[in-house]
């Protein structure tokens, strides 16, 4: 990609067609009862809601900036890291016990690259499972889970690379009104020692605004 052409993905003007793509689904789902709704109508003590975890995603609900730097290879010892610029965009669903993102960007790879994250809550056990998937690779990848400790979000589960068994991990950390930090990092010796492959910076482009309006 030339530089002139990153310059102006990068620019407000090209941020909104990045945005746009992200977003154009949303016009069809403002139109149904289904999406209108979708913060909890949580009744429970206060004392009750600050505790569980379901609200812990709450903060990264709307439009979002985000700099990536992602390892070229994973588990070969590489330091060449790939950097490209992406929106993404959050909303909740099932009345607040889950999310969903949507992370779109054209500076990784050929074409336009999509990605999604799907992230459930437990009441039962008061943690998140969390599932990426994305338009290069079929189906959804192995969760994680886990859950916030003072501020920090540490989500782990078991999954491959290039046929290796390895544990994954998600760390979010730096959670702030306008901007956040998150990365993944696998292990092949259960935990001990770990590589960090991909690292987010984001920056709050605008608010989450439920949307309104009837039935269609």
């Amino acid at each position: 990609m030339s530089a002139a052409r990153r310059d102006f993905l990068r620019s407000s003007t090209g941020a909104g067609i990045l945005a746009a793509l992200a977003s154009s689904q949303a016009a069809a789902a403002a139109s149904t009862a289904l999406f209108r709704n979708q913060l909890a109508d949580d009744r429970r003590a206060p004392h009750e809601r600050e505790h569980d975890g379901a609200h812990d995603f709450d903060f990264y609900f709307g439009r979002w900036r985000v700099h990536n730097e992602r390892l070229r290879e994973r588990l070969v010892g590489s330091a060449d890291w790939q950097h490209f610029d992406a929106i993404q965009e959050c909303r909740p669903i099932l009345g607040g016990l889950g999310n969903i993102d949507e992370f779109v960007t054209d500076e990784f790879g050929q074409g336009v690259f999509l990605g999604m994250t799907l992230r459930l809550f437990d009441r039962a056990t008061r943690q998140w499972s969390i599932w990426w998937a994305s338009n290069r690779k079929s189906g959804l990848d192995a969760p994680v889970r886990g859950a916030f400790v003072d501020g920090i979000g540490r989500f782990e589960g078991d999954d491959t690379h290039n046929g290796v068994p390895v544990r994954a991990r998600f760390l979010w950390s730096g959670i702030e009104a306008g901007s956040a930090h998150w990365e993944q990092a696998f292990s092949t010796d259960g935990g001990m020692t770990w590589e960090t492959n991909w690292r987010m910076r984001m920056t709050r482009l605008a608010a989450y605004q439920p949307a309104t309006g009837g039935v269609s």
